[in-house]
């Protein structure tokens, strides 16, 4: 479900169930992999990605309206952390969107440093406004931490569906590629930051980010 692995440098954390909600399992998988590159030394960075046409399509509506769901009132602090994580990771992190980034996707995006976007399919989309679904405090502040203010306030209150070349004129993307370019882009952006004094970037992180990763629910280790 969600895949870890090296490639020189980056790290590339692949989310690999087909539209890649989140549910109690894959968050508690995708801490675990951020703990494990959390603990990494020496020069490192990080691409997130998902697989097919989808980057992801945020929460698991149907699990968290279900049984196992009910039974979890701490499962939504939980993926507010992951934001709050990749926010103030020590490293440099970029997302691959490789196709559909809806809602928490589309957060978990903003949480990177740098995003690319896959350039013949796919949407990024804010659709609270349509679901009849307010975003909380920590999911309105990853936005507007990192998007351009006219684009968070027209990606949050009309619920748009961006192509890539939308999302790039307005700042919510930085870099759109080919569909077989798109996570390719991302390691070399990723690499190419790698060699970055890592204590430096967490300071830095924690003076830019440290307030909404607080929001998160989320302290930098040590």
């Amino acid at each position: 479900m969600i895949e870890l692995t090296r490639d020189g440098d980056a790290f590339v954390l692949a989310m690999r169930n087909g539209e890649n909600r989140y549910n109690r399992e894959s968050v508690d998988a995708i801490h675990a992999a951020l703990d494990e590159v959390e603990a990494s030394t020496g020069p490192a960075a990080l691409v997130v990605t998902g697989e097919g046409k989808f980057f992801s399509n945020g929460l698991d509506l149907d699990w968290m309206l279900g049984e196992g769901g009910q039974a979890d009132p701490g499962f939504l602090g939980d993926v507010h952390r992951i934001f709050g994580r990749v926010l103030g990771l020590s490293m440099t992190t970029v997302a691959a969107v490789n196709g559909h980034a809806f809602a928490g996707g589309a957060m978990l995006s903003c949480a990177c440093d740098v995003r690319v976007m896959r350039d013949d399919r796919g949407y990024w989309c804010l659709p609270e406004v349509d679901l009849g679904l307010p975003l909380t405090v920590p999911m309105k502040e990853v936005v507007t931490v990192r998007l351009p203010r006219a684009a968070a306030h027209d990606s949050i209150m009309t619920g748009r569906r961006y192509t890539a070349a939308d999302a790039h004129a307005l700042g919510i993307v930085e870099h759109v590629a080919a569909e077989d370019r798109v996570v390719d882009l991302a390691v070399e952006l990723a690499a190419a930051m790698a060699p970055k004094d890592r204590s430096v970037i967490a300071a830095h992180k924690q003076l830019l980010f440290g307030h909404v990763a607080a929001v998160c629910g989320w302290d930098p280790p040590g």
